[in-house]
């Protein structure tokens, strides 16, 4: 025996004992240094404090890199090792040679490449290096831990729904910090929390206004659980765990199928990283149509700030989200004194003339709520290869139906406003009347923007609206309701049933009855619900005279459907009222059905069979 193979054998005997040490020692460090960020940068710590901060960075970063160098001189494979963590690796080394230079030379190695890039503000950059630094490590860290999914037992469903949990009390924390909001108070915990939903959730509905009472870092809070929410905290999670880890477990590849809407295991994997590379390639590219959309007379204040709106509108309209850093959304038409946003003295913002940043935010809308799996099939090579060169090859059964109903009811919803609201839009052309229509269809599908006063539409309208809304959008998109594919199987179920089909059938496929019946469950689930709800609010808001049976029903189908619309009663609803909307999105965006199946129990054989009695029904 050799003696590095005798060393290992020695280390071998130990490495389980050390490896759990290291997990309790690494665990208390990522908490640590979570801490030190959030009182950095929620707060507002003085000088001193903030130094002191940073000299704890140093002992953070010590951890992670003893951690690191231990795992590695434990490990049996350590060129694998190493394969497998690269991109930790590649921080730890940053790391190391950063405190290498400081022993050696007593300068900071990041110091000195922060005064390379801002001589003027090299101590303020150098903790921001830092900071992204620390960031990174802990997100290394958290993925690692998404991988033990796989261990618990526990249900699929039920990690899903407790991902978003954890997600909505981590920003209502985070929103709750005196330093994210121009007044530097802490905002009260109802309104914290409904914010984190509305934004987890991607809603859109606000109980204070994004633009005026947050800072940029609150906004940046709201874009970052908008974003995660979108897609899904699981999905980003085990993105980042492929990369960073050895790979995942098959109960994240069987979340992300039901989240996603995979049609097999098999092709998980790659539906999570065309998902992710869809997603940013979209908001990237629907980020540069916003800001060339902008109108002439909107001057921001610099060209970072209008950079910056156009990022924060175009992920807000890809996952549905609904927030706008404008006071009344698309329809703000004010002047620029009455916010802190815009400091050109009398400077008239008028957005909702601005009809070509409409159309494209309204295409944006319609790519994040047709579904991941029917964009990834439209924009495949392959795909529109085979349909140049084979336009009559149809595509997938589920892709082709998201595409007709969502074509349906867009159509229904712009011939709705259009008819019905031509009275408040007689100053417009035909064409600026037909985008503000199918601006407002669009906004339906759960989008949460708007260009026109809901306050003030006609009732005929607004039950349109709140059918739009309740069906939704597609199957594993960002958006809410009951889904088009579900509303659309119990059509011809009923249809089937009707003509005395003994089977459902489409597109020369047969659809298996389970998915009848899960569809069934879906509507029924969505629509009792709803009812429940409503008559909670119109119990908690009875005293408020301000508040009519219409506007509570708009406002509950809104935040079940995740839509984000609103007739302006948001911020008047009670504490229970909120609490109530608050669940409704909860609901809303992780499903009834998937909260049925986290709660219920193993259910016993059925596979006797009893004889058949009819049962009068209708």
């Amino acid at each position: 025996m050799s003696w590095k193979e005798k060393i290992d054998s020695v280390l071998f005997g130990w490495r389980d004992i050390a490896f759990k040490f290291l997990s309790w020692v690494v665990t208390l460090n990522v908490i640590l240094g979570f801490y030190l960020l959030i009182y950095r940068y929620g707060f507002l710590p003085t000088d001193d404090e903030i130094f002191l901060i940073f000299k704890q960075f140093d002992g953070v970063f010590a951890v992670f890199v003893f951690n690191y160098l231990i795992r590695l001189v434990f490990t049996s494979y350590r060129r694998e090792y190493i394969k497998n963590t690269k991109w930790e690796g590649i921080l730890i080394t940053l790391l190391f040679i950063h405190g290498s230079i400081n022993s050696i030379f007593e300068v900071k190695g990041l110091y000195l490449l922060a005064d390379l890039i801002n001589p003027s503000g090299s101590l303020r950059t150098y903790q921001h290096f830092l900071s992204i630094v620390l960031v990174l490590l802990i997100n290394t860290e958290v993925a690692k831990w998404s991988t033990k999914l796989s261990k618990l037992s526990i249900k699929p469903a039920t990690t899903f729904i407790l991902s978003f949990v954890l997600l909505i009390l981590l920003g209502a924390l985070l929103l709750m910090m005196p330093a994210v909001n121009h007044t530097e108070k802490s905002l009260n915990f109802i309104d914290a929390l409904f914010t984190s939903t509305s934004a987890s959730c991607v809603t859109g509905l606000a109980v204070v206004d994004t633009g005026m009472f947050f800072n940029l870092k609150g906004q940046l809070i709201i874009l970052f659980l908008a974003q995660v929410g979108g897609i899904g905290i699981i999905t980003f999670a085990t993105f980042f765990a492929t990369f960073l880890t050895q790979g995942v477990g098959l109960k994240q590849q069987l979340m992300i199928q039901d989240m996603l809407s995979g049609e097999d295991l098999g092709s998980v994997r790659q539906l999570l990283t065309r998902v992710v590379l869809l997603t940013l390639s979209i908001e990237a590219l629907g980020t540069i149509a916003i800001f060339f959309s902008w109108g002439e007379d909107l001057i921001f204040n610099s060209f970072a700030q209008k950079v910056f709106y156009s990022i924060f509108h175009g992920i807000s309209a890809f996952c549905n989200a609904g927030f706008s850093l404008f006071p009344d959304s698309l329809n703000t038409s004010m002047l620029s004194d009455a916010t802190v946003n815009f400091k050109v003295p009398g400077m008239h913002i008028d957005i909702r003339n601005m009809y070509g940043l409409h159309f494209v935010v309204a295409i944006i809308i319609v790519l994040g709520s047709v579904g991941f799996s029917t964009i990834g099939e439209i924009f495949s090579v392959n795909k529109i290869k085979r349909k140049i060169m084979k336009p009559w090859k149809a595509y997938r059964l589920s892709t082709s139906i998201s595409l007709k109903v969502t074509g349906f009811l867009l159509l229904l919803g712009t011939v709705a406003v259009l008819v019905l609201e031509f009275d408040k839009m007689e100053n417009l052309t035909f064409t600026e009347a037909l985008i503000t229509s199918f601006f407002q269809s669009v906004t339906t599908r759960t989008a949460g923007f708007n260009s026109m006063d809901f306050g003030s539409m006609h009732t005929s309208t607004l039950i349109i609206m709140m059918l739009l809304m309740f069906i939704g959008a597609s199957p594993g998109s960002t958006g809410g309701g009951i889904k088009t594919t579900t509303i659309y199987i119990i059509a011809i179920s009923v249809y089937s049933n009707i003509t005395g089909q003994d089977r459902i059938t489409k597109g020369r496929r047969t659809i298996p009855n389970e998915i009848s019946l899960k569809a069934v469950s879906i509507f029924l689930f969505a629509s009792m619900y709803n009812l429940i709800a409503i008559f909670l609010l119109s119990v908690t808001e009875e005293s408020n005279p301000d508040i009519s049976l219409l506007e509570l029903m708009f406002e509950q189908t809104s935040a079940f459907s995740t839509a984000g619309l609103s007739m302006g009663i948001t911020s008047s609803v009670s504490t229970l009222g909120k609490l109530v909307l608050i669940l409704s999105m909860y609901l809303g965006r992780v499903g009834t059905l998937t909260l049925a199946l986290a709660l219920s129990t193993p259910s016993k054989s059925n596979k006797y069979l009893y004889p058949e009695e009819a049962v009068m029904v209708g």
